[in-house]
C-alpha cells in the first residue's frame, strides 16, 4: 500500500482542459517516494492507501497542483536583451540565464520597447486531471 516512505512506481497521463500534456505511455513508470514532496501535493495526497495495480482518476484543483498565477512573476525585459527578437511569439517559450541562474519563461506580450515575460508555471492556475496506475510499491525502509 502506498504510505509514506513508499517507494512508489506509477503510470500516469494528465490532461488539462481535456488534452494530453503529460504520460509515461510507452515509457518507464515514473519513480518516487511517497511523502517527501517529489510530486505536486494534491497528487501524493491522493494516492495514499492505493495498492499496487490499483488505477484512478484524479482531478487537482490549482492550490494543490502548480498554485494560482503570481502576478509578481510577470516582469518586462528591453528588447535589446533578446538575440533573435525577431523569432519571439506571444506564448513561445524562451530561455536564458541571469544572475548565474538558468530559467524558462512563456513570451507574455511584445511591445514597442519591452518584452513581458511570464516565470509562472505554465500549468499555475490549471485544473489537472490524471490518469494513474500504481505498477510497483515498495515499502518504507
Amino acid at each position: 500500500m502506498v504510505e509514506k516512505g513508499s517507494v512508489v512506481k506509477m503510470h500516469y497521463t494528465l490532461k488539462v482542459d481535456g488534452e494530453v500534456v503529460d504520460t509515461s505511455s510507452g515509457k518507464e513508470p515514473m519513480s518516487f517516494v511517497q511523502g517527501s514532496g517529489q510530486i505536486i501535493p494534491g497528487l501524493e495526497e491522493s494516492l495514499s492507501g492505493m495498492k499496487q495495480g490499483e488505477k484512478k482518476n484524479v482531478v487537482i484543483q490549482p492550490e494543490q497542483g502548480y498554485g494560482k498565477k503570481d502576478p509578481e512573476a510577470m516582469q518586462k525585459v528591453p528588447k535589446t536583451a533578446f538575440k533573435d527578437l525577431d523569432k519571439l511569439s506571444v506564448g513561445g517559450m524562451v530561455s536564458g540565464s541571469s544572475g548565474g541562474q538558468v530559467f524558462q519563461a512563456v513570451v507574455a506580450e511584445i511591445g514597442d520597447n519591452e518584452v513581458t515575460l511570464d516565470f509562472n508555471h505554465p500549468l499555475a492556475d490549471k485544473t489537472l486531471n490524471f490518469d494513474v496506475e500504481i505498477v510497483e510499491v515498495n515499502k518504507p525502509k
